[in-house]
């Protein structure tokens, strides 16, 4: 067997896919308003994710080639920081939480080198009940102890951490919606593309559009991603609106000059954004048939399983 000396390694570990439910965190207030989103806040009754913990360095290298532990913290251990810490966490967005989370893990444990720590949301919303209980046919509103689990977009973030001396490091940062799934049934073309011999595809002037959408962004002053400031915090609500804005407004010749314009939209409507990318899976549907009387009665089934892939990254310059 070869000895230490003689290769190179790149190691990390670390816990996945944590699930905790925080009742009662803080408030998340005094967003600055937009026009293309009605979201100014949230009152963050129920902090719902799953928190993704890992630590890179070659400290650990023994336990991978002597079985020597020594220096490793049990992933276990990592789910019990995770969880007791957002007990103690006192701010109102996901990405302090993670900022919070790193930190703490490595003040706790001062012979680790860097870290990553990862979230998702668990989206739920308020159940709509009757306000009045007793009274038929009355008005409805959202609960405030009731929640339903939905499916589809939700909030993600990233914050990478090291160690400069005796300070620790916030060396890079991912905020994003992904799992958007929307459906444009007008307003969209894809024409003038490149016909060979390869070409099967049909131009279409008017078309539905079906695409599945992930946003991600990075800020100017990764402190502005923390939401200290709730004015310099850009909420990825907002962000999921103006996307739904210009896709609900916009008549585009292609997913990437759908995506073009979301992004331009963003940067001019969050100053505070460094950039903004996209990964777009194009699953517009194939036509079927048309109504013999009213042109606009279509139908249109999935189309082959394969999907087109779209992605772009739209930084500011200087």
């Amino acid at each position: 067997m070869g000895g230490e000396g003689e290769h190179e390694y790149t190691i990390s570990y670390g816990k996945a896919r944590v699930p905790l439910y925080r009742v009662s965190a803080h408030p998340l207030a005094n967003l600055p308003p937009i026009p293309e989103s009605a979201f100014t806040g949230r009152d963050n009754t129920l902090f719902a994710v799953e928190v993704d913990m890992e630590v890179f360095g070659t400290g650990f290298l023994p336990a991978y080639i002597t079985g020597d532990n020594s220096r490793v913290v049990a992933t276990d251990s990592m789910k019990n920081v995770i969880l007791h810490q957002a007990l103690a966490y006192d701010g109102a967005t996901l990405e302090g939480f993670l900022d919070h989370l790193g930190r703490y893990f490595l003040a706790t444990y001062p012979h680790l080198e860097s870290l990553r720590v990862a979230a998702r949301e668990m989206p739920f919303a308020a159940a709509q009940v009757p306000l009045d209980a007793d009274a038929a046919g009355g008005a409805f509103g959202p609960s405030s102890v009731l929640f339903a689990r939905t499916e589809g977009d939700h909030t993600v973030a990233s914050l990478d951490f090291t160690r400069a001396g005796d300070r620790t490091v916030l060396t890079a940062h991912r905020c994003g919606r992904v799992g958007l799934r929307l459906l444009k049934v007008t307003g969209s073309s894809f024409t003038r593309f490149v016909r060979d011999a390869n070409t099967t595809l049909p131009e279409r002037g008017d078309r539905p559009l079906y695409i599945s959408l992930d946003i991600s962004w990075t800020y100017a002053d990764a402190a502005d991603a923390l939401g200290g400031d709730p004015a310099r915090y850009v909420a990825a609500e907002q962000v999921r609106d103006v996307a739904l804005a210009v896709f609900h407004q916009f008549v585009s010749e292609s997913i990437q000059h759908l995506v073009h314009e979301m992004g331009q939209r963003l940067l001019e409507r969050f100053p505070r954004l460094a950039s903004v990318s996209f990964e777009a899976e194009n699953h517009t549907p194939d036509p079927i048939a048309v109504s013999d009387t009213d042109p606009k009665v279509k139908v249109y089934s999935s189309p082959f399983p394969a999907f087109g892939l779209i992605k772009l990254t739209m930084s500011r310059s200087g």
